[in-house]
């Protein structure tokens, strides 16, 4: 039963949102051949409009954070609100029905996990100075973590820090990079001590993105669009006070952002993603193409559909955790699988549907769109933690089977 605080609560939203923004089309209404036909689940835009997309973002989070609403799990003393997930959950759920910027390129990464590691392992002027900041849209973070020779395995890492003084010196290459052209800040894992455990001999630090020495250049991706950059890190000079965590202790630090990773990929979400994954959008697209009566392909939606459905319920069951005061289990590491999986299984299916369709622009509506997602659906199964490291973390820490055979080669960097 909903209480009477959250009743106010979701009416306070309401007026806020009444008071700023038209409410959203209805985005379970599919018209074939109306509207925005796009498929793309990364950015492909131009560099001036892109710009401005993390302008209007930018700004539609400084209006959430003048009315209370940009950082609603935060704590007061930062400019957050101090109340629960479940309130948070819950303005998502409301905002959803408007028509407001799209935000992900501060929230995804900055807002959803580096923003709750620094609030856990930050130093307090740091906290006094980029929380706020991030909070309110004047500040993007992205995350420094993999690089050419870790790929997922962080307790590799090869960018090395030393100290000298009060500072510390970094030197390194990192990669994959989301947002780091648009970034203020980076949370960068190092290599502090070459002689310790892989996994103890790392410390995690933030890197102002303008400091001298740190270079950012995008990485071209086969969808057209450079949402991914390589960071080179040159003698960058780190004042002590921007470490995050202990000494050596970083990995803690990365467990941190590593566990707000997995519970924000893990959400279906909205727009394009959700239509890659719509009954009637995929219906429609057989009827359209002639191939409904294929009852081969039938089945195959059929099939992807009730997976669909079990991880809707999934996160359901999450949902309802976070309501009764429990944190969620393993359902986000299973979430974040199965997303990665759906989608991916949606663009093969649609593939075959719609055969040299799909790679050659004949003008028609909603047909060579998907080129978009398919071509970005081998970054779906590895951002986030690849589906093999998934697997073996599900099947070890939650179905306790037994761990895999450590080579000689991977002593080394097992924990």
């Amino acid at each position: 039963m909903e209480s009477d605080d959250m009743r106010d609560f979701a009416a306070e939203a309401r007026r806020f949102l009444d008071a700023h923004v038209a409410k959203a089309p209805d985005r379970t209404a599919l018209t074939w051949g109306e509207g925005d036909d796009s498929m793309a689940y990364f950015s492909s835009l131009p560099l001036e409009e892109e710009r401005e997309f993390v302008q209007r973002a930018r700004e539609w989070q400084r209006i959430r954070h003048e009315n209370g609403f940009g950082w609603i799990t935060g704590p007061v003393e930062y400019g957050g609100r101090g109340l629960t997930p479940v309130h948070d959950l819950l303005y998502d759920a409301i905002e959803s029905e408007y028509d407001v910027a799209d935000t992900g390129v501060l929230s995804v990464i900055g807002l959803g996990m580096i923003g709750p590691t620094i609030l856990a392992h930050a130093q307090p002027r740091i906290k006094d100075r980029w929380l706020p900041a991030m909070y309110r849209g004047d500040a993007i973070a992205c995350q420094l973590f993999s690089e050419p020779g870790a790929g997922s395995d962080l307790a590799s890492v090869a960018t090395r820090a030393v100290r000298e003084g009060e500072d510390w010196v970094l030197n390194g290459q990192k990669v994959w990079t989301s947002v780091a052209q648009h970034s203020q800040i980076g949370l960068a894992l190092t290599r502090t001590n070459p002689e310790a455990p892989k996994h103890r001999g790392i410390t995690a630090f933030l890197v102002p993105m303008d400091a001298p020495g740190v270079e950012v250049r995008p990485l071209r991706q086969m969808t057209g669009g450079a949402d991914f950059n390589e960071v080179f890190l040159t003698d960058v000079r780190i004042p002590d006070d921007h470490r995050l965590g202990e000494v050596d202790g970083g990995w803690t630090v990365a467990l941190t952002t590593l566990m707000n990773e997995r519970a924000t990929v893990g959400s279906e979400g909205v727009g394009p993603v959700a239509a890659a994954l719509s009954p009637d959008h995929l219906s429609a697209l057989m009827r359209a193409t002639w191939t409904w009566d294929d009852r081969a392909l039938r089945a195959r939606l059929a099939e992807l559909l009730v997976d669909v459905l079990a991880t809707e319920h999934l996160n359901a069951r999450a949902l309802r955790k976070l309501r009764s005061g429990v944190a969620p289990g393993p359902e986000m590491s299973v979430s974040k699988l199965m997303y990665g999986q759906n989608l991916t299984r949606a663009a093969h299916f649609v593939s075959d549907v719609l055969g040299p369709r799909i790679i050659a622009d004949t003008g028609q509506w909603g047909t060579y769109a998907w080129t978009e997602l398919l071509l970005a659906t081998p970054a779906l199964r590895i951002l986030g933690g690849t589906e093999e490291i998934m697997k073996n973390i599900l099947a070890e820490r939650v179905l306790g089977l037994p761990k895999e055979p450590v080579t000689a080669a991977a002593k080394e960097v097992r924990p």
